[in-house]
C-alpha cells in the first residue's frame, strides 16, 4: 500500500474527516503553499529531531511562519542537545524522506518510540494542513481530529508554548 492510501485508510477508519488537495511535487513549505492558498488551515511545519546520541527522537509541530529557538524546546520539554534528525534517522523510525516530515508518519514508528509535541499556538486554528506522507498533496485536517489521530497511534501529544520570534 503506498503511503497515501495507508494515510487517507488509517483516517477513514478513525471516521476523520479531511481535504485532499493534489498539487505538484513541492520541496518546500513556500511550494506548497502556492498550491493551497486561499484554503482555510494553518500551514504547519514538522520537525523531527534527536539528541545527541540518538537515544530520543521528537516530532515537534508548528506554525511554518515560525522559526524553532532549540534553547527554548530543550528548556520546556528537557531534552537535552537537540538536533535535526539525520535523514537515515528520519526514514528508519518515521518511514519518510526529508520534506515530508509529517504526523502521519507516525503509523510507520512500530516502535512507538518518538515523542509528539504541539506548539500551543496552531491548537487555536479550526485546520491544519500536512503532507501526507508524500508531497505530491497536501491534506487538512481539523485541528482537534489531529490530536485524536497522535492518540490513536498509541501517543500522548504534549503541549508547548513556543516564544514568537
Amino acid at each position: 500500500m503506498d503511503q497515501l492510501t495507508l494515510v487517507t485508510s488509517t483516517l477513514d477508519g478513525l471516521g476523520i474527516q479531511y481535504q485532499l488537495v493534489s498539487h505538484p511535487a513541492a520541496e518546500t513549505t513556500e511550494e506548497a503553499d502556492a498550491y493551497i492558498e486561499g484554503i482555510e488551515g494553518v500551514r504547519t511545519k514538522t520537525m523531527f529531531m534527536t539528541n545527541k546520541k540518538k537515544t530520543s527522537f521528537y516530532l515537534l509541530v508548528m506554525d511554518d511562519a515560525k522559526r524553532l529557538d532549540f534553547h527554548e524546546f530543550q528548556d520546556l520539554t528537557g531534552a537535552k542537545r537537540v538536533k535535526m534528525a539525520s535523514s537515515e534517522a528520519l526514514k528508519e523510525k518515521l518511514g519518510l524522506a526529508p520534506g515530508i516530515v509529517s504526523i502521519f508518519g507516525l503509523i510507520n514508528n512500530q516502535e512507538r518510540d518518538v515523542k509528539v509535541y504541539f506548539d500551543k499556538a496552531i491548537l487555536s486554528e479550526a485546520r491544519m494542513s500536512f503532507h501526507p506522507n508524500e508531497n505530491t498533496h497536501t491534506i487538512f485536517v481539523a485541528s482537534n481530529d489531529v490530536l485524536a489521530f497522535v492518540k490513536a497511534q498509541g501517543y500522548e501529544p504534549e503541549i508547548l508554548d513556543l516564544e514568537e520570534d
